[in-house]
């Protein structure tokens, strides 16, 4: 396959087959080994290994990738620190684990009524020029954003019934920063606890549910076994996404070639990893072993309402900031949102 026909195929969502290319085309150059770590457990183990296995192809073995899970080298919301120090040279994380820090971080993480379909958010990304200024943002702090991954349902799931925002009053949610700053203005407490803490939490009533993704993730982590729970909050589809990061002094070091291996793979990746979400929420909303219930329609447009908000919050932090919002208010006109 010629190297313009792979790269359409990768970011046309089409590169579901394996990557490759001519032994011609990745030049030889300095061989070159990469730690990535994800926020992911054992779940994720496969595609990981398929990343850096594409990676190795379509560098001509040049470029090896080792994937770490996890909080395994360093603590999930101190990632993006350690890629932009090079203790990291890589990594897969959600950047609403670090707000505080970069102007932009809640926007790119999915901020609430951003979009409501996987095909809005890449013409949000592509055509509305959200990932140049994701680029431009990470740059400032010695990193390659290399694109987003998008996940698949961010929803609620309790340990007791929740049939509307008023439940949730009387009940402690786990939330990131950007899901926080919604449900707090109903009065609805929030902490932030790491994936790993969570099924302890809910288990010994620290808490008493979670926003953290969908049924195939809290399948994964065990979360079914203390909360049967879910609600769908209507807020956000795909729900959140993640940012695969490089160091920027370690991507300027590689070959033209090595760099697009990188691209090119995190394209497929990220296709791969939306694929492996849906499907696999799917997959185990078959299983009865959740309880499924939606807010009623006046909490869900209260919701929307309360986002916008968070929106204009948003736009007041940077010029930056406010030229994404300008993105996606003209993303949600284009699909007659608003």
């Amino acid at each position: 396959m010629k190297r313009r026909d792979l790269l359409k195929a990768a970011a046309t969502g089409m590169a579901a087959a394996p990557l490759a290319l001519s032994s011609a085309t990745a030049q030889a150059g300095d061989k070159v080994r990469l730690r990535m770590q994800s926020l992911y457990g054992t779940e994720t183990d496969a595609l990981f290994k398929a990343f850096a296995n594409d990676v190795k192809t379509v560098s001509n073995k040049t470029v090896r990738v080792q994937t770490f899970r996890g909080s395994e080298l360093v603590p999930n919301d101190q990632m993006m620190d350690a890629v932009s120090k090079g203790t990291l040279d890589m990594c897969q994380g959600y950047a609403g684990y670090w707000a505080g820090q970069l102007d932009i971080a809640k926007i790119e993480s999915g901020i609430p009524g951003a979009w409501t379909s996987y095909d809005e958010a890449m013409y949000l990304h592509q055509k509305k020029g959200l990932t140049a200024l994701l680029e431009e943002a990470y740059e400032e702090k010695g990193i390659k954003y290399l694109g987003p991954v998008f996940g698949g349902p961010y929803d609620l799931l309790t340990t007791k019934p929740v049939n509307s925002l008023e439940d949730l009053k009387n009940m402690k949610i786990r939330a990131t920063a950007t899901v926080a700053g919604v449900l707090e203005k109903f009065g609805i407490p929030t902490v932030y606890l790491p994936s790993q803490e969570l099924y302890v939490a809910l288990s010994t009533g620290a808490i008493d549910g979670v926003i953290y993704g969908g049924s195939l993730e809290y399948k994964a982590l065990k979360l079914h076994e203390t909360a049967k729970y879910y609600t769908h909050l209507n807020m956000i589809n795909p729900g959140y996404a993640d940012g695969v990061l490089i160091n920027k002094a370690k991507w300027d070091s590689l070959s033209a070639d090595q760099q697009k291996a990188l691209e090119l793979a995190t394209a497929k990746h990220a296709t791969n990893m939306h694929a492996w979400n849906v499907n696999g929420c799917l997959d185990v909303n078959s299983e009865g072993i959740f309880e499924f219930a939606s807010l009623p329609a006046e909490d869900s447009n209260a919701l929307t309402a309360a986002a916008q908000d968070v929106w204009a919050e948003e736009a007041a932090k940077s010029p930056r900031n406010a030229k994404a919002i300008e993105a996606l208010t003209a993303t949600a006109k284009a699909t007659g949102r608003a």
